[in-house]
């Protein structure tokens, strides 16, 4: 059965990850505001359940989520901590439009509404955006860096902000080169340009979607590059199936809702809430070293974590895969082999 305080080794960076970690774009106030007070109490609900990797980025609240992880880790053992934040996306001065807002111009982050962010790829803007991370989370460090997003910048993430990163981990300035982003393809197309310790990989090896399986996954294990899991929830769908819910960011189509309401009644008929199998199943993936799930209260870190420590029978797996729920090759907790926790 995992637990939150288990940690397992981030390939050979040395770096230790809880299997559950905390990630901070809700408390940058995505989507609503999250009083100061409620942030605080968040993060001390975590420490004191044993999550010790954290991961921000500039983007979450236009420098919000960082500050306020910062405040949440300032007087505790920061060697006891694994961070990281992102780069990709410089803090700026300015009104927000494109893809910062929706809907006739309403922000995603509710925070600081003064500020915009640019987009710098390059080798220089790499160097600004640690810096001023640094700044804001009142550290000397970070353990790991993911470049933010590149989907439309793959030139100048292979040309400029791999080598800044590279260099960083040269000098010992951080132990894990990384990126962050929602969909494989491109991740596995990194791996050919460079030294990757590790990937932020957000909704594609989930309960529902089994993409990064056949080749990603297996590329990660051969070029020693663990996955840092996110989205296991996939939007909001395997978390409540139901018309209207989103899958992917959008309203999720009939065929895929169907699936997961088919999931959700295997899971049922085994006694088990479907949120638990979810947020338990890409762990058993030896490649797979952490999952990353973002609360904006105590009650849904409480909620999470009690979903990740919940017993689920062998059963439930055996019956998913004879529903041609999962595929055959997929690991799951009743074959998971040992994972090198501590």
């Amino acid at each position: 059965m995992p637990s939150a305080t288990d940690r397992t080794p981030l390939g050979k960076t040395g770096l230790n990850l809880s299997q559950l970690g905390l990630g901070t774009a809700p408390l940058g106030n995505l989507l609503k505001d999250i009083p100061e007070e409620q942030s605080e109490a968040t993060f001390e609900a975590a420490l004191n359940a044993g999550v010790r990797y954290y991961d921000t980025a500039p983007f979450y609240g236009y420098g919000l989520a960082e500050e306020r992880l910062g405040r949440a880790l300032k007087g505790q053992d920061r060697s006891d901590f694994v961070v990281s934040t992102k780069v990709g996306r410089l803090i700026r001065e300015g009104e927000r439009s494109g893809a910062e807002v929706y809907d006739g111009g309403k922000s995603f982050y509710l925070a600081y509404p003064e500020r915009n962010v640019v987009r710098d790829y390059s080798y220089d803007g790499i160097m600004r955006s640690l810096e001023e991370s640094l700044e804001r989370l009142q550290m000397d460090y970070v353990d790991i860096l993911h470049i933010h997003d590149p989907d439309d910048h793959f030139d100048e993430a292979v040309k400029g902000a791999y080598p800044a990163l590279a260099k960083l981990r040269e000098e010992g300035v951080i132990k894990g080169v990384s990126a962050g982003m929602n969909q494989w393809e491109m991740l596995s197309d990194f791996m050919d340009h460079g030294r990757y310790d590790a990937f932020l990989l957000a909704g594609r090896y989930t309960l529902l979607d089994h993409t990064a399986l056949p080749s990603f996954l297996p590329k990660c294990l051969e070029h020693g590059t663990r996955i840092i899991a996110g989205g296991v929830y996939n939007s909001g769908l395997l978390a409540d199936p139901k018309p209207g819910i989103t899958f992917n960011y959008v309203p999720v189509e009939k065929p895929i809702l169907d699936r997961a309401l088919a999931i959700k009644a295997v899971c049922e008929a085994n006694g088990v809430d479907m949120k638990a199998a979810a947020i338990q199943f890409p762990l058993s993936h030896p490649a797979i070293s952490s999952i990353l799930t973002g609360v904006t209260s105590v009650a849904e870190f409480e909620e999470n974590r009690v979903l990740f420590e919940t017993p689920i029978p062998d059963q439930l797996w055996s019956d998913l895969r004879s529903e041609n729920l999962l595929p055959a090759d997929a690991p799951t907790p009743d074959n998971t082999q040992d994972r090198g926790l501590q």
